[in-house]
């Protein structure tokens, strides 16, 4: 099978063929072109890092304490909840949701633990 032919542009004399800019278009443009492109500043593109203090989960030694106050306090209440079987009334399960909330609110807590 024979190559097929190229097209030539009619009215462009000795650009080539090329119709669209290379591949950036600001790289490959000539001064008096008409194209220009201001790079930013290095320092205009610079992100300070934040301050510690405003980093979420740093907590010293409170993130540790609270994490296990929760944890220890949702499942007391799931014990004591199934404790009152021997007491008059029956277990609740708003009880149970609730020291599985709570749990839950402990396990949140440990991920912000660094």
């Amino acid at each position: 099978m024979a190559k097929p032919v190229k097209r030539k542009v009619p009215g462009v004399a000795g650009s080539g063929g090329r119709v669209t800019p290379k591949a950036g278009g600001h790289r490959g443009a000539r001064a008096g072109s008409g194209a220009t492109h201001a790079r930013p500043s290095a320092s205009a593109r610079y992100t300070p890092p934040t301050p510690a203090r405003l980093r979420m989960g740093q907590g010293g030694r409170l993130v540790p304490i609270a994490m296990l106050s929760v944890l220890s306090v949702g499942v007391l209440m799931i014990i004591i909840n199934y404790m009152s079987v021997l007491l008059p009334g029956a277990p609740s399960n708003w009880y149970i949701v609730g020291g599985l909330g709570l749990i839950l609110a402990g396990i949140l807590i440990a991920t912000q633990w660094q």
